[in-house]
């Protein structure tokens, strides 16, 4: 284990939250717009907290979203007939590839509190069709580890595989710590990764740099590289993290609106289907 590529945070931040009022009651943005080459193949990553009516019916083509409850019930309704509701710990998955139309709402007076990951695809998979997955809580491995907890969502961590099936494959691990432990994550070292601190304070990585909750950071990585890294994480209280890798796709990335697309002409070309009718009727 000595000789794997130890990782470490490339740079860090804390998440600045706008008071939007109702039903859209606050935003912040952990993984902020137009750093799409330094997060790729992430896009945005936005933290959301709502009533019904802040999300209702609208499109999207060209990328994928990842949509993690932190508390609340969230209805999602696609276009195709599909109506689902997820809790605290469901994440759904969807892949909107040529054309996805949905809403997503609380169910009744819920306060939906959640994390949206836009996860981008290749040019070759952007007309692909429309899926959506959810991932319950309790299809979810948890593996034990010394003082704390895994939850392996997507991709191949500690011995087990996670159950979200992506187009792009990518890891998504929520770790769970008591005050004083420490873990080795073990990634692909050419995998891009980051972090996001969802309560308590750590230590990360090489340098040991401390992050508390509502902290995020990128991690180096090796994107050449064919073997294993190792990303350490000590916990200074009681804390939760999540931590998303996957290998980047260096393509051109435009995102306007509700569309991630490799050129202008391309996203212009979504417009108009959209306005013609090709995405389908409305979700409700």
């Amino acid at each position: 284990m000595s000789s794997l590529f130890k990782r470490d945070l490339k740079k860090h931040w804390y998440i600045k939250y706008n008071n939007n009022g109702y039903p859209h009651i606050q935003q912040g943005f952990v993984l902020p717009p137009n750093r799409f080459e330094e997060f790729d193949p992430f896009l945005i990553m936005a933290e959301d907290w709502y009533k019904r009516g802040a999300f209702p019916d609208h499109p999207h083509r060209g990328f994928q979203t990842i949509t993690y409850v932190i508390d609340g019930r969230l209805e999602h309704i696609d276009n195709h007939g599909g109506n689902s509701i997820l809790e605290a710990g469901d994440i759904q998955y969807m892949n909107a590839g040529s054309g996805a139309r949905h809403a997503e709402e609380p169910v009744d007076q819920d306060i939906a509190h959640t994390l949206q990951l836009w996860l981008n695809l290749p040019s070759s998979l952007k007309n692909t069709k429309t899926s959506y997955q959810n991932v319950y809580i309790e299809d979810v491995p948890h593996v034990k580890i010394e003082g704390g907890e895994l939850k392996v969502y997507s991709g191949d961590i500690a011995g087990v595989k996670g159950p979200m099936n992506s187009l792009v494959p990518i890891t998504m691990t929520e770790i769970s710590l008591t005050k004083g432990m420490t873990y080795k994550h073990i990634l692909p070292e050419n995998h891009n990764g980051f972090v996001y601190v969802l309560s308590g304070e750590v230590e990360l990585g090489e340098s040991k740099t401390p992050l508390k909750k509502t902290g995020a950071g990128t991690l180096t990585f090796n994107e050449n590289g064919k073997n294993e890294s190792e990303f350490e994480i000590s916990a200074n209280s009681r804390s939760k993290l999540l931590v998303y890798s996957g290998v980047p796709l260096r393509e051109e990335i435009v995102v306007y609106g509700p569309f991630v697309m490799n050129s202008m002409e391309e996203v212009q070309q979504a417009y108009r289907d959209y306005h013609a009718g090709k995405f389908g009727p409305p979700a409700e």
